[in-house]
Parts: C-alpha cells; sequence; structure tokens
C-alpha cells in the first residue's frame, strides 16, 4: 500500500512578508497601547512624617548606619523612604484581562482543532 508522501500548502514570500509585519506591528500596538491608555502602574503613594527621625521613619538603629554611610539624614531619605509604590488592584481591570485571555485561549484552541481535522481529512480522507 503506497501512500503519496504529504506536502502542505507553501506559503509565498510576500505572505511571510505580510504576516511577519503583521505580527510585529500586533506585538508593538500590545505593548504600547497601555502607555497611550494610561494604563500602567497605579503610581506611588507618599506618607507624610511631621518629625523625620529615623525611628519616626521605621528605620532600626542598623538601618539607620548603612543610611548615613551613604551620606544620608533623616531629612534627607524621608522621600525615599517614605514613596512607595501603589500595588492595588482594580478588579473590573483584572477581570477583563481574565476573559480576554481566556477568550483569546478559547479561540486559539477552537481554531487548531479546526485546522488539525482539514489536515487528518486532507490527509487520509473525510472518514466520518
Amino acid at each position: 500500500m503506497s501512500r503519496k508522501a504529504y506536502r502542505p500548502p507553501e506559503q509565498g514570500k510576500a505572505g511571510q512578508i505580510f504576516d511577519s509585519i503583521f505580527l510585529l506591528v500586533l506585538v508593538y500596538a500590545v505593548l504600547f497601547a497601555p502607555l497611550v491608555l494610561g494604563l500602567t502602574g497605579g503610581g506611588t503613594v507618599t506618607k507624610t512624617v511631621e518629625e523625620p527621625t529615623w525611628e519616626a521613619l521605621g528605620q532600626n538603629p542598623t538601618m539607620a548606619t548603612q543610611w548615613e554611610k551613604l551620606g544620608f539624614t533623616p531629612e534627607t531619605a524621608t522621600e525615599m523612604i517614605t514613596t512607595r509604590f501603589d500595588y492595588t488592584i482594580n478588579p473590573w481591570a483584572l477581570l477583563i484581562t481574565a476573559v480576554v485571555i481566556l477568550g483569546y485561549f478559547v479561540f486559539l484552541v477552537r481554531f487548531s482543532d479546526k485546522e488539525y481535522r482539514e489536515v487528518i481529512a486532507e490527509r487520509f480522507g473525510d472518514k466520518k
């Protein structure tokens, strides 16, 4: 029983170039969109300290010694110590992100299944 070797359809050079440029543009857009839409980071939160001392800034003696070795005083280190990143999570943004990722996963599995079945049918015939 001799079978002809399977040869998948070939894509032309123009199609490959288009696909490469299209994917590059998509990656750039996906990485740049959050910056344009203002969705990057939550910013910072600064705690105010009226009388900056090492103790008021929450620094123990060892930490204070290290700050002083670096040339900082409680007054000059206050901004660095009291400024923190804001890690609050927006539940709606998290939900939208989860839906988009799940939707993409479902699309990918469904589309792959369709293409897989087409290749099997092309190679071995449609045996339903």
